[in-house]
């Protein structure tokens, strides 16, 4: 039995000596803070000429960077921003934060991406954004649905680092904002940061202010307008912009080696793979299940032949999360959740969303995947996968 790299070890990680590098010289610098360094500030020039787009901003988190979108897109409190139950929670606490109020839709039954139609019977009068989230890096495609709202879209590219839409697009460039995390356990990391993309340079100038206090930096000690401290440190900069510079490397890795393992399973009945490898991230490697076949029974037999596998990837879609469903959200209130009409308050808990409830509950398969495994570790994967459910 092989042990499987993770991203919780340099086993697993592209750590190296240009990240020792990068830290030394910022040390040795003897500026730690973005405010006045440079290591942020190329950093966002180099995302942004990565991705072709004008603008990057920087942030202390992926979550931070969510936040920033939303804040630039400017929701009036009790507005709505139609997103994912599927998803970290990191994508709907900024929604929350901005008193703005989480609509959610259902999913495509083997992506788990939104679903366009469900999006658009979504759409209300107080509908501000649309926040898609490309799940474990497959493009969740709403730029038609945006278009006709006439609202702008919101892409969370956390799980999808040079994923490409099926025109060529790069996730991220096709909408109004599009959000990347460098956490952990992301395709490249500096432990926590984000960083958010547009071609928009309002949209820029309104995250660069909320980031930082709203304080114009290229003017006076003035505030002009609600803002947060979200900056970066020179040392997260230094660490990502030489994780930035491998990214190509991490994404024909993982896309090599899913390859492999998609094509070896490609001719097992009641099994789904995603079918363009090379548009695809890669985050995890999903798989849904047919029934009989259920996500617990089979996660079960790969867990038990050393697979790091597991069922639904969430305990529960956010829908049903109780920091929506009972929770307070600002003291004892549930402001901004109880402020819409009677006829437009959010839908949340169970039944609400049954082909999202039905991926995380009975068909959902999530393989864990690295840009160091080998092809004996996907050999070893496809052995037990076939075995799994077969048996």
């Amino acid at each position: 039995m092989s042990s499987f790299p993770t991203m919780a070890d340099a086993n697993g990680r592209t750590i190296g000596a240009e990240e020792l590098a990068a830290v030394s010289r910022v040390l040795q610098s003897g500026m730690l803070s973005s405010v006045w360094g440079t290591e942020v500030r190329a950093l966002e020039r180099e995302m942004a000429d990565r991705h072709g787009v004008s603008h990057a901003v920087a942030a202390s988190s992926g979550t931070a960077a969510l936040h920033l979108a939303v804040a630039a897109v400017a929701p009036d409190p009790g507005d709505e921003i139609i997103t994912s139950p599927i998803s970290d929670f990191g994508t709907v606490a900024p929604i929350l934060a901005q008193n703005a109020v989480p609509v959610f839709a259902d999913v495509d039954p083997y992506t788990g991406n939104l679903d366009p139609a469900a999006v658009a019977a979504a759409i209300g009068p107080r509908t501000r954004a649309i926040l898609a989230v490309h799940l474990f890096g497959a493009a969740a495609d709403l730029r038609a649905v945006a278009d006709t709202a006439g609202v702008p879209l919101i892409e969370d590219c956390a799980q999808a680092w040079l994923t490409r839409y099926p025109d060529g697009t790069l996730a991220g460039t096709a909408g109004a904002i599009g959000c990347f995390s460098l956490q952990q356990w992301k395709h490249i990391t500096c432990g926590d940061g984000g960083l958010a993309i547009t071609d928009d340079p309002v949209l820029a100038r309104r995250m660069r202010l909320f980031a930082d206090k709203g304080w114009p930096r290229d003017e006076a000690r003035r505030h002009v307008g609600l803002g947060l401290n979200y900056r970066m440190t020179e040392l997260a900069g230094a660490v990502a912009r030489a994780q930035l510079a491998k990214l190509p490397g991490v994404l024909a890795d993982r896309r090599r080696t899913a390859r492999r393992l998609a094509d070896a399973l490609a001719d097992l009945p009641g099994v789904h793979v995603p079918a363009d490898v090379d548009a695809h991230a890669w985050w995890l490697f999903p798989i849904v299940l047919d029934p009989p076949l259920t996500n617990h029974e089979v996660a079960g037999k790969l867990a038990a032949a050393g697979i790091p596998a597991r069922a639904g990837y969430l305990e529960q879609p956010l829908h049903c999360a109780p920091a929506l469903t009972e929770a307070p959200v600002y003291g004892a209130s549930r402001f901004p959740l109880a402020v819409p009409p009677a006829d437009r308050l959010p839908t949340y808990g169970p039944g609400a969303f049954p082909v999202a409830e039905r991926l995380i509950e009975r068909t959902l398969l999530v393989v864990d995947w690295n840009e160091r495994y080998t092809d004996a570790h996907v050999d070893e994967i496809i052995q037990a996968v076939r075995a799994a459910v077969t048996s």
